[in-house]
């Protein structure tokens, strides 16, 4: 293979094969690979705005039956430290959110084995009634196709009756490694790659906004991780041409401090360096995904920052709330002030949006404000 071929191909928004993206990632000068992804990146986003956002990231519950051995936070329904969280609860959790200016409650929990329908259709219904501005993006592919397993029904029909309830969005949540040697291995109790694929075709034949994730640094080889992209691609290709489908990719960094996968000796060992490669890998073989997140909570700042000029464009949220990552090593921690001057710091222009990617003007609020450009620059 030849390398210049495949950065006109790249540059191109042609699809590369796994093995054409395999010798990109082990062959291509850093430098190259960052030009590349932040050329790439200007056709995709043709201006020099890096999007953010506020939001709140509630556990449904700590419950989960998956036995995910990178996760510290879950644990089994008998446990003294099980919970699910009370209506009043969410009350408190949303009025600090709209606070801070912020519109959406991304919902997570575990795949608790008494919660079905009824109760996440009870549960969205709820909020949507006492917060009708709130957008919910909650659950994801495993819960959907746990919920589905249950009831047995089919995934469109949950998805139909939970987008009912009050549903926006779906998370790219539980995605890990779309490959099915590591899944069986560090989410035992999790559905397949080809459940998680299948819920999300589902969702986009709805005409639902989801996001695809991908954890790396755990037991996953190079050539897995581009099997993990070249699906998601190929998913996205399936879509209604007047959906967005996925509407975001993020990337994020397996924390193992305490898990199951460190007393196996998995060890994170991706570097600074690895991980703004990979971000420019996951742009040129993501051709047809718009919105790349730099994943700054696992990574760190710094590293957060090349990566937009390697190929992401967005950067994330402000995380008012946190539970799963932190509680294995993440302790990098942003407010609206601090990831407004860490996007400018790195050459670009700070930009507030919503989950649709809209660009939004912050209400007024008490804890949270928009920055001007030389307000930011003075700091």
């Amino acid at each position: 293979m030849n390398l210049n071929q495949l950065y006109t191909k790249a540059l191109n928004l042609e699809s590369l094969s796994l093995d054409e993206g395999l010798f990109l990632y082990k062959n291509a000068p850093t430098q190259d690979l960052i030009f590349i992804g932040g050329e790439l990146r200007k056709k995709h986003i043709p201006s020099n705005k890096v999007t953010w956002q506020i939001d709140r990231n509630v556990n449904i519950t700590n419950v989960c039956v998956s036995g995910c051995k990178f996760c510290n936070f879950h644990c089994k329904i008998s446990s003294d430290n099980a919970f699910i969280t009370s209506i009043d609860e969410y009350r408190i959790k949303i009025e600090e959110l709209e606070r801070y200016g912020g519109d959406q409650l991304l919902l997570q929990g575990g795949m608790h084995p008494k919660l079905g329908l009824e109760y996440y259709c009870n549960l969205f219904n709820e909020l949507k009634g006492e917060f009708p501005n709130i957008k919910l993006h909650a659950l994801g592919p495993p819960e959907v196709a746990f919920i589905t397993k249950k009831e047995r029904m089919s995934y469109g029909d949950v998805l139909e009756a939970l987008i009912e309830a009050g549903l926006d969005s779906l998370p790219g949540a539980g995605a890990e490694i779309l490959v099915d040697r590591v899944r069986k291995s560090i989410s035992p109790g999790k559905p397949d790659s080809q459940a998680w694929l299948d819920v999300m075709h589902e969702a986009h034949k709805l005409g639902m906004i989801t996001s695809a994730t991908m954890m790396i640094g755990h037991i996953e080889t190079f050539e897995e991780r581009l099997e993990h992209l070249i699906k998601l691609r190929e998913l996205q290709a399936r879509k209604p041409d007047d959906v967005p489908g996925f509407l975001n990719f993020i990337v994020w960094t397996f924390q193992d401090k305490g898990t199951k996968l460190e007393g196996e000796g998995v060890i994170s060992k991706v570097s600074a360096e690895e991980y703004i490669r990979t971000i420019a890998i996951c742009r040129i073989m993501l051709n047809n995904i718009k919105n790349i997140q730099a994943s700054w909570l696992t990574v760190g700042i710094d590293t957060a920052q090349v990566c937009l000029h390697a190929g992401a464009n967005d950067f994330g949220s402000i995380m008012i709330e946190e539970n799963v990552v932190s509680s294995a090593g993440a302790k990098n921690k942003m407010d609206a002030y601090g990831i407004q001057k860490s996007i400018v710091d790195a050459g670009f222009e700070p930009q507030l949006r919503n989950q649709r990617y809209e660009y939004i003007v912050l209400p007024d609020c008490e804890f949270s404000k928009i920055y001007t450009l030389d307000e930011l620059k003075k700091h």
